[in-house]
C-alpha cells in the first residue's frame, strides 16, 4: 500500500481510499480509544467520531512527521473533546496529600482485571490516568489538553491510583490461588 498515493485520494474524498485507511490503521486507533473509554461501545464510537474527523482534516496534514502519529494525536483529542463536553473535570480534594505507591506491592493481578479496573474510573480519572501512565504525557501537558491546571492533574491521578490500589488490594485478598504476577510494576 503506498500511504501517500492513500492519503491523496482520501483528500480527494474517494470512499474507496478511505475504506482502505480505516482496515488499516481501525485497530492501532480503536486501542488507543479502549484506553480512554468505559467499555468497548464507547470505545468504538470513540473510533468512528475519530475517523470522521481525520477524513475532514485530512487536508490540513503537511505530510510532516508520521502520518500514524498525526492520527493518533486527533484519535486522542476527539476522545478527550468528548469527555469534557460531557464531564467536566475538577479538582479532588479528598486525596491531594502523598501519592498511593502501587510500585510497592509484589503481588499480582492479571493485565485483563487491570484493564478493566482502568476502564472502570471514572472519566476524569481514567484519562488523566492514562495519559500520563500510558501515553507518558507530563502533568503541564494534561492540564492544557483538558482545560485543567497541573494541580488538578496531579490530584486526579493520585485519586485514580487510590482507587486502583483498593481495587488491586480487595482482588488479591479475594484470590486463593496464591500469588499472581505483578504487571503494574513500573506503569505507575
Amino acid at each position: 500500500m503506498d500511504i501517500e498515493k492513500l492519503i491523496k485520494n482520501c483528500q480527494k474524498g474517494e470512499r474507496k481510499a478511505q475504506e482502505q485507511l480505516y482496515r488499516a490503521y481501525a485497530p492501532v486507533l480503536f486501542g488507543i480509544c479502549l484506553k480512554y473509554s468505559k467499555n468497548k461501545t464507547e470505545a468504538e464510537d470513540n473510533l468512528h467520531d475519530s475517523f470522521m474527523t481525520i477524513y475532514d482534516k485530512m487536508g490540513q496534514y503537511k505530510h510532516k512527521g508520521s502520518f500514524e502519529g498525526w492520527m493518533k494525536r486527533i484519535t486522542v483529542n476527539t476522545v478527550l473533546q468528548k469527555y469534557r463536553k460531557e464531564e467536566p473535570l475538577s479538582v479532588v480534594h479528598d486525596n491531594t496529600q502523598g501519592q498511593v505507591d502501587l510500585e510497592e506491592a509484589h503481588t499480582a493481578i492479571n493485565l485483563q482485571t487491570l484493564l478493566e479496573y482502568i476502564r472502570e474510573l471514572p472519566n476524569k480519572y481514567r484519562t488523566t490516568f492514562s495519559l500520563y501512565v500510558l501515553d507518558g504525557y507530563s502533568h503541564k501537558e494534561i492540564g492544557k489538553l483538558l482545560g485543567t491546571s497541573e494541580g488538578t492533574s496531579k490530584s486526579n491521578l493520585a485519586r485514580a491510583r487510590m482507587i486502583l490500589k483498593e481495587k488491586i488490594e480487595s482482588q488479591i485478598s479475594k484470590t486463593t490461588m496464591g500469588t499472581w504476577l505483578l504487571v503494574l510494576v513500573d506503569w505507575l
